[in-house]
């Protein structure tokens, strides 16, 4: 079951290829934007990635709503619906992050620990296919739902990075793994990284998991009595 909704998926999704492209060429903007900046570049780039692989989930959940909801009364399991959907978006994830680590390699000379990019990366796109099921459980619309992603993404960039706010933030992990990839000598950064993309990781499968079993939850129907004569 896990797989056939994996597949499902990634054919619902070959289906937008318009919507694909430009999902898939942002992050190229917003490297390209600041490549001359080699720490922007690379944190701009997972910010984008990021965007992404969380849209590209926002689009999956919400357009399987109804689907999964007859899937789930005539037996499916929640559970299968769900992560079945997050494998098919980790493997579009996980390319991405290795076309983008590959132009990385091509464009940048002076990085410390090029094979931690793709750290950056790959961790950056665990945390937003979850996190872009947990935006399409509270936004129900496609657009709303990647204007409100966007506005997440921005916030990334713009929040003070060292302030205790942005600790709150999804993706904070990317500022501190960026700094260990590119800074010499090493940035005493990657277990904080790691910590963060540790916990806000299983805080949102958690989350968008149990939302999504509720919200699928078979709902038994109490059986009509007839009424009885006074």
């Amino acid at each position: 079951m896990l797989l056939t909704v994996a597949s499902t998926s990634l054919r619902e999704l070959a289906r937008r290829r318009v919507a694909l492209l430009f999902v898939f060429l942002l992050p190229c903007v917003f490297y390209w934007a600041r490549i001359d900046v080699s720490w922007q570049a690379v944190r701009f780039l997972a910010i984008g990635v990021g965007w992404a692989v969380a849209t590209l989930s926002l689009f999956s959940h919400v357009g399987a709503r109804r689907l999964d909801q007859r899937l789930s009364v005539i037996g499916a399991s929640p559970t299968a619906l769900f992560f079945g959907r997050q494998l098919a978006l980790l493997g579009i994830g996980v390319i991405m992050a290795g076309v983008y680590f590959v132009l990385v390699a091509a464009t940048q000379d002076g990085l410390a620990r090029l094979p931690a990019v793709f750290l950056l990366l790959l961790t950056t796109v665990l945390i937003s296919a979850p996190l872009g099921a947990l935006v399409s459980l509270v936004i129900t619309r496609e657009l709303e739902g990647a204007l409100a992603l966007l506005s997440i993404m921005a916030l990334q960039l713009l929040v003070d990075p060292d302030g205790s706010a942005a600790k709150l933030l999804p993706l904070w992990s990317t500022r501190e793994l960026s700094a260990y990839a590119i800074q010499t000598p090493a940035a005493d950064s990657l277990p904080s990284g790691l910590f963060h993309f540790a916990l806000t990781l299983t805080l949102c499968v958690a989350i968008a998991w149990f939302a999504s079993a509720l919200r699928l939850r078979p709902v038994s129907l109490s059986p009509i009595r007839p009424d009885t004569p006074h």
